[in-house]
């Protein structure tokens, strides 16, 4: 457990005091048993009153000491426990945020989660138990095994017969739960990822009335995890009857042994009642202590469920110290014979791609589906890195630069609008925090989304709910454009990101974007013509590779692939030229 350990360090104060407050504890149980034989031996039978008073007062004494150990012990527990959840949780948000996108398909978003919340629950839940017991279960097994042979060697003997049995029941159970723990973990990966899948796909499952396939899917990976479940708390709860069961049948013999030798006065009866008592501390001590183990192999599954996570090491990564540039301006980008092929694929989605955009230009890609254009703007960012080949800005490998520096250049519109829950306002700051109220304002209207965001009856501080289901595609969109737009950035990528725009809204924020974005480098990726042909620059994909490069005339003369996609969507009136 290298995971608990490290986290445990953090919190050396607190454990130490855990320490001390098991002392404490076990003072309370094991002191007052032995007064109480002592005040039955020597007070009850002389008829001491005397005595009984000051081992009552001792016996309060002790008590109230018990009293504050027990509380400073769950006090300890409870804090270094959540504690140390909560670093762990905060450490694999903050790994998280590193990975790139090679990564999360790795691992799978709903393993994170499950990873982030129930892992860390369960090592939580072991770490309260570990603390309030595993370091109090050894102290008083062996005080209470101590006393137990002081007070009588002959029924300790009894004792030490059922031991072994319930230590090989304990191996037995923790060899067995481990296995039943990870497919348990594995399954509930599997339950986070299809009811995700449902949540945010429900308006296809009722668009095609699969309510009945998504149930029994669910339904299906539900009865896996319960079956795992069910062995597992099978296992655990076994223990408890059995380990009573054995602790009966010792009490038993315990008394029909004791009773022969107080009848040959060989044992007294105080010391009978706190031989009784030493027996219950150090059996249930026992017991605890191996639902400690039993504990330990699901909360081992977690940490290194966790511990995998935590020591990934990232595909995308900043340079050496040594080799780290800055640019204060990027003036060019150049794609120098870039291929690129996913981790995870056999052949190469982009296939000797150059071109060069500079400052003030806008580079328009165009493509059939699948020929790689959303890919190629991708490695811009270095979402993912180049297989072959380098992508350059002023002349420096972006694999050189710092990846911070490089992404806060850079205002990057996804196919996909992503909106966080909070309000339009917060959401439009997301692109820089300290964005003044007149600045937000102005890239609203950019993106020509002010003119809906008056219209809420909150405005700008209208909440955008979990998904941005109180929105419209295009508005999503807008509002994504107005987030790229206030950080003023040098480059300025869109992921086809007027797709769910009407052509009279796509016209006027083009013309918007044109005068406001004179001296940044753009680059559009798009399905319509309309929204590219006024580009500096159109780069035309098929399956990965440059099918033609040139100004919207000249691919219409000379690129085939271009004219055809063009007259898919343009009338004859407005194809000027043809082949």
């Amino acid at each position: 457990m290298k995971l608990i350990l490290n986290y445990l360090k953090r919190y050396k104060l607190l454990v130490l005091l855990n320490f001390i407050s098991v002392f404490g504890f076990a003072l309370t149980e094991l002191g007052i048993p032995t007064i109480i034989s002592m005040m039955v031996d020597e007070g009850v039978l002389l008829q001491d009153k005397g005595y009984l008073l000051r081992m009552g007062g001792l016996i309060a004494a002790i008590s109230v000491i018990g009293v504050l150990g027990t509380i400073l012990l769950g006090f300890c527990g409870a804090r270094i426990s959540t504690s140390i959840v909560c670093d762990i949780r905060n450490d694999l948000f903050e790994k998280v945020q590193t990975f790139s996108h090679q990564e999360m398909n790795e691992v799978g978003v709903s393993s994170l989660i499950t990873r982030t919340s129930n892992d860390a629950l369960q090592i939580m839940n072991f770490l309260n138990v570990i603390l309030r017991t595993a370091m109090l279960a050894p102290v008083m097994i062996a005080v209470s095994f101590a006393l137990v042979i002081m007070s009588s060697v002959r029924l300790s003997l009894i004792i030490a017969a059922t031991v072994p049995f319930i230590i090989l029941g304990v191996v037995f159970v923790a060899r067995v739960s481990g296995p039943v723990s990870e497919k348990q973990q594995t399954a509930l990966d599997g339950l986070n990822r299809i009811f995700r899948e449902n949540l945010t796909g429900i308006r296809v499952i009722r668009a095609f009335n699969n309510h009945g396939w998504e149930k029994e899917r669910f339904g299906r990976q539900n009865r896996q995890f319960t079956d795992q479940s069910r062995k597992l708390f099978t296992l655990m709860s076994s223990m408890e009857p059995l380990f009573f069961l054995l602790m009966n049948i010792a009490a038993l013999a315990i008394y029909f042994a004791a009773s022969m030798m107080i009848d040959q006065r060989l044992l007294q009866v105080g010391k009978l009642i706190a031989f009784m008592e030493y027996l219950f501390h150090a059996m249930f001590s026992v017991l605890l202590f191996c639902m400690v183990f039993m504990m330990y192999p699901r909360a081992n599954i977690s940490a290194k469920r966790i511990e995998a996570v935590m020591e990934m090491a990232p595909g995308i990564q900043n340079a050496d110290t040594g080799m780290q540039q800055t640019l204060s301006k990027i003036e060019k980008i150049t794609f120098d014979h870039v291929v690129f092929c996913y981790p995870d694929g056999e052949e190469s989605v982009l296939k000797d791609i150059s071109f060069t955009a500079c400052a003030g230009e806008t580079v328009a890609v165009i493509g059939s589906t699948g020929s790689g254009k959303s890919t190629l703007i991708q490695l811009i960012p270095r979402f993912y890195d180049v297989t072959e080949g380098k992508i350059l800005m002023n002349d420096r490998d972006v694999r050189q630069l710092d990846i911070q520096m490089l992404r806060d250049r850079i205002g990057f519109v996804s196919q996909k609008a992503n909106l966080f829950s909070g309000t339009i306002e917060e959401n439009i700051r997301f692109g820089r925090e300290d964005a003044s109220e007149e600045e937000i304002i102005r890239a609203a209207k950019i993106a020509q989304a002010y003119d809906f965001i008056m219209e809420k009856p909150g405005q700008f501080h209208e909440r955008i709910v979990e998904g941005a289901g109180n929105l419209s595609g295009g508005q999503k969109q807008r509002l994504s454009i107005a987030r790229a737009l206030i950080r003023q950035p040098q480059i300025y990528i869109y992921d086809d990101s007027f797709s769910a725009l009407d052509l009279k809204t796509d016209a006027r924020l083009r013309k918007a974007l044109k005068q406001e974005v004179t001296d940044a480098i753009v680059i559009i990726v798009a399905q319509r013509v309309s929204t590219i042909m006024d580009a500096d620059r159109i780069i035309v994909l098929d399956e990965g590779r440059v099918a033609g490069m040139g100004r919207h005339e000249e691919l219409l003369r000379d690129c085939p692939l271009y004219y055809e996609i063009a007259a898919s969507q343009l009338s004859e009136e407005e194809l000027h030229y043809v082949r």
